[in-house]
C-alpha cells in the first residue's frame, strides 16, 4: 500500500479485538484497538483517516449506536460491522444505516483483509477528493483578490494559473505594492503543491546571522526545523531576495541544486529593487538568478491598469465603510478622472491606504479625495491632471464605477438601482451589458 491506512477495532472481547489487529497488521494496515464505542468515540471522529471495524453486541454503546454516532460525524467514514449468526437481519439493518458491509462470526481472515482493503480505498479517495476541493476552494479565494478587468490583469491571471502548475522556481518581480506576496500565495494555491506548507520569510528583515539560522538551522544547540525543512515538499516564498548576502546564496544555490529535477520544494523569489538603480540580476549571482528566474512573472504597476483602480477604489471605501460602520462615500467624476490620473507610486497599497482616509474624512464630513492624492503624491510630480485623455473616456469609466457601486449597495435589485439611478430599466440593461456587467455578480 502506498500511503498505510488505519484500521480502527472496536470490540469487548480482548482476544478477538487483538487477533483482528495482528491479522491486519500483518496485511500492511496501520492497526489500533478500542475496548469499547465510547473509547472509540474520543479519537475516531470526521477526519479518520481510515475505516472502522466494529462489533455490534457490546456493553454500554452497541455497535449500532456507535455506528450512528459516526454516519453523523461523517456519513462517508466506510464501518465494517461484526455480528454473530443470530444478528445478520440487524447487520443488514446497520448497512441500511450506513455500514458498508458485514463479518459474520467465524470470519474467513482474508475476508477481512478485502473488506479493510476495500473500505481504505475508498476512505482515501474520500479525503483526498474533499482536500482537492478545499485546494480549489482557496485557490479560487486568492485567485478572486486579484480584482481588475484590464488587460493586465487579465494576462497576470492566465500566467499566474499556467506558472501554477508549472515545476520550476519562480521569480516574481514588479514594483512595490503592486501584490507580489499574494500572487506568490496565488501560484501555490492553484498548483500541485496546495495542500502543503506555504512558507515565507522576508530575507531584508533579518541580520544575516539570523536569516542563515532561519533558513537553514542553527549551528548549535536549537530548537525549531529550518524554514527549508518545514517547507518541504510545499513551497518556500523568499520575500526581498536581493538582500540575501553572497554567503547565503551560495546556501540557497545549493539548497536548490540538491533537490534535484522536479524539485520537491518550490522556491518562489521576490524581488523590490525597482527604484533603486538596479535590477535584481545586479543583486544576485548568475547561477542563482538563472535558477530562480526559469519561470518569471512582471506585475503591472497600478497606472496602467486603467478603470481597475476605480473598482479597487470602491471595493476598498465599501469594506473600509462596513468596518467602521459608517457610509462609504460617493465618488464625483471630478474625483474619478483624479483617481484615474494620480500617479500611484505605492500602486494597490497606496491606494489602499487612501480608501481607508477617504472612508474616515467620510465620517467626519471633512476633507476631500484630491486632498488626500495631493498629500500623497507631492514627491511623485503633478498629482493629478486632466489632460491626455478623451473625456469619453472618463464619464465611461465613471458610469460603469457608478452602477457596479449601487449594483453591489443594493446586491443586485434591478428595481432599487433604477430608482436611485434615475434610469429605465432597458437603459440600465443596456449600459451593464456594454460595461459587461452582470445582475448575476451581485445576487
Amino acid at each position: 500500500m502506498a500511503r498505510m491506512m488505519k484500521v480502527a477495532i472496536v470490540d469487548d472481547e480482548e482476544d478477538l479485538r487483538q487477533s483482528v489487529s495482528q491479522w491486519l497488521a500483518l496485511s500492511g494496515f496501520d492497526t489500533v484497538a478500542f475496548a469499547s464505542a465510547e473509547e472509540a468515540l474520543k479519537v475516531v471522529g470526521a477526519d479518520w483517516p481510515g475505516a472502522v471495524i466494529t462489533d455490534i453486541r457490546m456493553p454500554g454503546m452497541d455497535g449500532m449506536a456507535f455506528l450512528k454516532r459516526m454516519m453523523s460525524l461523517d456519513s462517508a467514514l466506510p464501518v465494517i460491522m461484526i455480528t454473530g449468526h443470530g444478528d445478520v437481519p440487524m447487520a443488514v439493518e446497520a448497512m441500511r444505516l450506513g455500514a458498508m458491509d458485514f463479518l459474520e462470526k467465524p470470519f474467513n481472515p482474508d475476508r477481512m483483509t478485502e473488506l479493510a482493503k476495500r473500505a481504505t480505498q475508498a476512505r482515501r479517495l474520500t479525503l483526498d477528493n474533499r482536500a482537492l476541493r478545499r485546494d480549489l476552494a482557496e485557490g479560487a479565494q486568492v485567485m478572486g483578490k486579484l480584482i481588475g478587468a484590464s488587460a493586465p490583469m487579465e494576462r497576470l491571471r492566465e500566467d499566474i494559473l499556467d506558472l501554477g502548475q508549472a515545476d520550476g522556481h519562480v521569480l516574481i518581480d514588479g514594483e512595490t505594492g503592486t501584490g507580489k506576496t499574494l500572487v506568490a500565495h496565488a501560484l501555490h494555491a492553484v498548483g500541485p503543491r496546495a495542500g502543503k506548507r506555504f512558507v515565507v520569510v522576508s530575507c531584508a528583515a533579518y541580520t544575516e546571522d539570523v536569516l542563515a539560522a532561519k533558513l537553514f538551522g542553527p549551528t548549535g544547540e536549537g530548537s525549531g526545523l529550518p524554514l527549508v525543512e518545514e517547507a518541504r515538499g510545499g513551497t518556500l516564498c523568499l520575500e526581498d531576495v536581493e538582500a540575501l548576502s553572497q554567503g547565503l546564496q551560495a546556501r540557497l544555490l545549493t539548497f536548490i541544486n540538491e533537490q534535484g529535477t522536479p524539485a520537491e520544494t518550490r522556491v518562489i523569489a521576490i524581488c523590490n529593487t525597482h527604484g533603486e538603480g538596479r535590477t535584481v540580476e545586479d543583486a544576485l549571482r548568475p547561477d542563482l538568478y538563472f535558477r530562480l528566474a526559469a519561470l518569471k512573472i512582471l506585475l503591472p504597476p497600478l497606472r496602467t491598469r486603467g478603470e481597475d483602480m476605480l473598482t479597487l477604489f470602491a471595493r476598498m471605501t465599501e469594506q473600509f465603510a462596513e468596518e467602521y460602520g459608517c457610509v462609504a462615500p460617493v465618488i464625483t467624476a471630478q474625483e474619478a478622472a483624479q483617481l484615474l490620473q494620480a500617479p500611484w507610486p505605492g500602486n494597490v497599497r497606496q491606494l489602499i491606504n487612501v480608501a481607508e482616509r477617504a472612508v474616515l474624512q467620510n465620517r467626519r464630513g471633512t476633507g476631500s479625495i484630491a486632498s488626500l492624492l495631493m498629500a500623497d503624491n507631492e514627491d511623485a510630480g503633478p498629482a493629478m491632471t486632466t489632460e491626455g485623455k478623451p473625456l469619453k473616456d472618463y464619464v465611461e469609466n465613471f458610469e460603469r464605477m457608478l452602477i457596479d457601486n449601487t449594483m453591489r449597495r443594493h446586491k443586485g435589485a434591478i428595481t432599487a438601482v433604477m430608482d436611485e439611478l434615475c434610469l429605465p430599466r432597458r437603459t440600465l440593461n443596456e449600459k451593464m451589458a456594454k460595461y459587461g456587467l452582470s445582475r448575476g455578480d451581485y445576487l
